[in-house]
């Protein structure tokens, strides 16, 4: 099942934040953040297990997961 992982970066530790979870995500994960005013970071991972031990003082808030299961197309 696949994972999708959201965080906010607290101020001004966005490059920390991508630094901590490239370091600590699974290598099959893809990892984003956002261009925006917003300092987040999303991953989505296959293997559903996410980024554990975040430090707290990289983050706004605690991260949001929602798990994801494949769907088959037809054709």
């Amino acid at each position: 099942m696949t994972l999708m992982w959201e965080v906010r970066a607290s101020d001004g530790r966005l490059d920390d934040l991508v630094a901590y979870v490239t370091a600590h995500a699974a290598p099959s994960a893809q990892v984003f953040r956002s261009s925006g005013v917003a300092a987040r970071v999303v991953v989505i991972d296959p293997t559903g297990l996410g980024v554990p031990g975040v430090p707290a003082e990289l983050l706004a808030r605690a991260p949001h997961e929602w798990h994801f299961e494949p769907v088959a197309r037809a054709g």
